[in-house]
């Protein structure tokens, strides 16, 4: 209740303002011209990265655009992905992967593009209690006695063969199909010698377990901690606050952070149906400016700004669970085993290195594991990899909104990537777990690269 009468008055109040300003607001964003669509639903899911959406929201970004905007949580990233396709919604937080695999035909075809990175890192592996217990014997201790990081995936061979012998699936959980999660699981499992398995969606199989040493399932994030905890998996991939909730309830130990296994990966983009960006241009460039001045709020002055954050997260109607469990991971640290708390300064980046800008090397990556895994199932010239990244990571849209934001004075040039440069490669990432090099001018070189995984004219 409280919420509803919140934006209700947030709303009368913006409305008498922006009727008694209008012509200041329109003067002061002369290059960019009133929304075509000023009433916006937006939906996201329950989790930390969909900061900037709720700071938005809260600190008065979107109204400033003369945006009056709902934000809805979805069920799952299927649900939202339709909802978005039909109009239901305008936009939403998505996967990185989700425009991409739309736009190719994986799962449900339509064409969705991107123009804003909501964020870096995030994620974690969280296996259960039992699975801990056996990998911790692989595992040296550091100086302090705790488990060495990054813990590689081996230490969970023993685990699977037991499970194997047994005449049993060893079973983990994954968000979507063309999630980052699904991606960088794979990506930790194969690069420990343990095979995930692939797609062959030319024979109708969509499972990801053929040849699987490792059966990876769906699973909604809000969901993961109880499905461990019931044993229908036994461990996960999943974005915050959902891998510190395992070790609240004390039914689970995260063993390793995306950051450990790829620094500064990207994670979740805001998404809109092409059709939608071309009928409301104006629309498009007001919800950027909103979104891009949300994220640099949420990292200036070092993170001053992360414990109203947190407050805010914690909300039923956004991510809804206790704010010491989303502070945890929002606020520089991460605790794996119950009072092991390490600092991880750049676990969620939402604007710093250059985070909200859509790279077309990351878009690249994306495409080069779903080539790797089957979901792309046959093989395709580095071109169409160059074009599609080109087609759905709308940079030039992005720069459009920065440089009315610089024109204005809300931010200033060095707060961006130099726009009279190629900004082809995300800079400032560190070097991936299994330490092969991403080549993103050559993903087939790099796709082949790999011990695991299709190559060449391989089908699965």
């Amino acid at each position: 209740m409280y919420t509803l009468i919140h934006r209700t008055a947030r709303r009368l109040c913006s409305l008498l303002l922006l009727t008694s300003l209008w012509g200041t607001t329109a003067l002061v964003h002369a290059e960019v011209g009133p929304a075509e669509k000023p009433d916006l639903k937006l939906g996201f899911i329950k989790l930390t990265d969909m900061a900037p959406l709720a700071v938005a929201w809260e600190q008065g970004f979107f109204m400033d655009e003369g945006l009056f905007v709902e934000l809805e949580a979805q069920a799952n990233w299927k649900v939202l992905l339709d909802r978005v396709i039909t109009g239901e919604l305008d936009g939403a937080h998505m996967l990185a992967g989700q425009p991409l695999g739309a736009s190719i035909g994986y799962g449900t075809r339509a064409d969705i593009i991107t123009a804003f990175s909501m964020d870096l890192n995030g994620n974690a592996i969280t296996v259960s209690n039992e699975v801990w217990e056996t990998m911790r014997k692989q595992i040296p201790a550091n100086a302090e006695g705790k488990p060495q990081h990054p813990i590689s995936a081996s230490a969970l061979k023993p685990v699977v063969d037991a499970a194997r012998e047994k005449g049993e699936r060893f079973r983990m959980g994954m968000v979507f199909p063309v999630s980052t999660h699904n991606y960088e699981l794979r990506y930790w499992l194969a690069a420990g010698g343990l095979n995930p398995g692939f797609y062959a969606p030319q024979r109708g199989d969509t499972s990801g377990t053929l040849e699987a040493d490792v059966h990876l399932s769906v699973t909604p994030p809000p969901q993961m901690p109880a499905t461990m905890e019931a044993g229908t998996i036994q461990g996960y991939c999943v974005g915050e606050p959902w891998n510190q909730q395992a070790v609240f309830m004390g039914i689970g130990v995260p063993v390793i952070t995306d950051y450990e296994i790829w620094p500064n990966n990207p994670e979740k983009v805001f998404g809109v149906t092409r059709q939608w960006a071309e009928d409301y241009p104006n629309t498009h460039l007001r919800l950027l400016r909103a979104l891009i001045r949300a994220a640099h709020w949420l990292d200036e002055n070092n993170n001053a700004n992360r414990e109203e954050a947190v407050s805010i997260l914690a909300r039923p109607s956004y991510v809804g669970a206790d704010e010491a469990v989303i502070a945890n991971s929002m606020t520089g640290t991460f605790e794996y085993e119950k009072g092991d708390v390490r600092k991880v300064p750049d676990f969620n980046v939402f604007f710093r290195y250059n985070a909200t800008y859509p790279y077309p090397s990351d878009a690249i990556w994306y495409l080069s594991q779903m080539r790797r895994w089957g979901q792309i199932p046959e093989a395709k010239p580095d071109s169409w990899y160059m074009e599609t990244a080109a087609r759905v990571y709308r940079a030039d849209i992005y720069e459009q909104a920065a440089r009315s934001l610089i024109a204005d004075g809300t931010l200033k040039a060095s707060d961006f990537p130099d726009f009279e440069a190629e900004n082809f490669q995300r800079p400032h990432q560190g070097e991936l777990i299994d330490g092969v090099a991403f080549t993103p001018r050559t993903p087939n070189a790099y796709i082949d690269s790999f011990e695991i995984g299709l190559k060449g004219s391989q089908t699965p």
